[in-house]
């Protein structure tokens, strides 16, 4: 790592019309780490990502990738950096071989260094044994792990992920996230958006949190869990117990003021550790309120979040500003044709 910043952004600007997608939106990223983005749909992220990636104009601000400015010299930045997208761009037609052999032909490559790498990074990917089947017939996690590797024809030094596990399932999830900090351990720069709260809580170095396009917090994660303060306990009464009494019993022990879910039956408050449990549990009995279940954690992304910026992050994949998938930048819908076509191309 050196101290250079892999991505320097400041004040980039970007609206669509009325719409503004990123109103000054600053970040520094070190070389050799994974720095997380993370917001609700609509927050910026994409349109950020598809700047940096030379897909698209900023109107305002700075940007460069490993020294160069992203906005007058692209040409000089496309070679460095790789981009996988919300959607994989890859022919459903070819083969796992054929699309990554096409990618690095596109790159001009010679057919047979194209064909050694394509091999090479299919066993990185665990892809070996599928290389000669359609990409029709791959799952959900292998289709990202193929368009994964598609963008790592050329070895990037900055590897840009916009929202790369969106749509897997669990399984398929931690895989990436192995892939992931597997390409971190070679030395590839990673700058994730994400709106999965435990994968930048998992992979990333530092996390930016965004809303509204602009950056509103930033820290590692544990960080940003320290901002909220302290752990919260979590007590769900049974049916027909009194919550308005549970929360006032809680309230004495806890740091903070009570919350209550009354459809999950639970109370909720923050607290300074776990010693106050026995106090809490005999203070419900006295009331006469059964216990269902106890839990003390401490404070995730989602509550950074929430009291950071009155909501929650949305799910992935709902819609947005930008109209399906989550994209934050003009109406209508993106194919990942466009990610495609310029960088991994």
């Amino acid at each position: 790592m050196t101290d250079h910043p892999a991505v320097l952004v400041e004040g980039l600007r970007k609206s669509y019309g009325r719409h503004t997608a990123l109103a000054g939106l600053d970040l520094l990223v070190a070389e050799g780490t994974v720095h997380g983005v993370l917001g609700p749909n609509g927050a910026g992220k994409t349109t950020a990502v598809r700047i940096l990636a030379t897909l698209l104009a900023a109107d305002g601000g700075r940007a460069e990738v490993l020294g160069v400015d992203v906005l007058r010299q692209p040409q000089l930045v496309r070679p460095r950096i790789g981009l996988t997208g919300q959607y994989a761009a890859v022919d459903e037609r070819l083969t796992g071989l054929e699309n990554l052999e096409m990618f690095g032909r596109l790159y001009r490559l010679s057919a047979r260094t194209a064909r050694a790498r394509a091999a090479e990074l299919l066993e990185r990917f665990d892809l070996a044994e599928a290389a000669g089947r359609q990409a029709k017939t791959y799952s959900g996690g292998m289709r990202r792990r193929l368009d994964l590797a598609a963008s790592l024809i050329m070895a990037p030094a900055v590897l840009f992920l916009d929202e790369p596990t969106t749509g897997l399932d669990p399984r398929s999830r931690q895989a990436m996230w192995r892939v992931i900090a597997d390409l971190v351990r070679d030395g590839t720069t990673v700058l994730l958006t994400t709106q999965y709260l435990e994968e930048a809580d998992q992979l990333a170095d530092r996390v930016s949190v965004v809303d509204t396009g602009r950056v509103i917090a930033e820290g590692t994660t544990d960080d940003l869990k320290r901002q909220i303060g302290g752990d919260r306990l979590d007590i769900t009464v049974a049916e027909g117990c009194d919550l308005g009494g549970a929360a006032e019993v809680l309230a004495r022990s806890g740091t903070g003021a009570a919350t209550v879910d009354a459809d999950e039956r639970r109370v909720s408050v923050p607290v300074s550790g776990a010693g106050i449990l026995a106090e809490v549990v005999r203070g419900l009995d006295e009331i006469g309120v059964t216990i269902v279940d106890v839990a003390l954690h401490r404070p995730s992304l989602d509550d950074v979040f929430m009291t950071l910026t009155g909501h929650g992050a949305a799910p992935a994949g709902a819609t947005g500003p930008g109209g399906p998938g989550g994209d934050d930048g003009p109406p209508g819908p993106r194919t990942g044709d466009d990610e495609r076509d310029l960088v991994k191309a």
